[in-house]
């Protein structure tokens, strides 16, 4: 992507596939309130942590499926069972670490909809942060959630500026999505 100034002029440039322009339009940046679907987008990251974004996007209606449609109480009720059949499918990413951190991430969310009502309530009650001390909360929370994965997560759901440069004619929805989350 080196010869684009952004994601947003490669995707307008066609360097990509129709499955990134989707996201790129219809996803990304966007404001996302569901706790069910934070929880799916939060797994598609850890997901591509050391792979192309195209291998994410291209498993993603497997890795919904084989992970209940990111129904949080059922994946934090996963078992040993459950871990084995997801590293025989071929239709996710079968990294061992990666499943057990999506159910060990499931629980923590219920903790959180305990304590705060909703995971999405716990986001915007650390609302606003630094890049940094989003990652330290991140990670005192969650596994597998290290900068980058953070960083995505946030800017994908809108806590987090520069999912979009300002000349992308997706900026101006995005904006009209969630204005107070990109006020800070």
């Amino acid at each position: 992507m080196a010869q684009y100034s952004s994601y947003c002029a490669a995707v307008a440039a066609g360097k990509f596939n129709v499955k990134h322009k989707d996201y790129h339009d219809n996803y990304y940046g966007f404001a996302e309130t569901e706790d069910n679907a934070l929880f799916g987008r939060l797994l598609m990251e850890i997901n591509q942590a050391g792979l192309s974004w195209d291998t994410v996007l291209n498993k993603a209606d497997s890795i919904k499926a084989a992970y209940a449609n990111y129904d949080i109480a059922q994946v934090a009720n996963f078992t040993p069972t459950d871990i084995e059949k997801l590293l025989q499918n071929p239709g996710i990413i079968r990294m061992r670490k990666k499943i057990e951190a999506a159910i060990y991430n499931a629980q923590q969310i219920q903790f959180l909809q305990k304590e705060y009502g909703s995971f999405y309530q716990w986001i915007d009650a650390q609302h606003p942060q630094k890049e940094e001390d989003w990652i330290k909360s991140f990670k005192k929370k969650f596994k597998f959630t290290g900068k980058e994965i953070t960083k995505e997560f946030l800017m994908g759901i809108g806590y987090l500026k520069g999912a979009h440069v300002p000349e992308c004619p997706i900026y101006e929805k995005v904006l009209k999505s969630q204005p107070k989350w990109l006020e800070a």
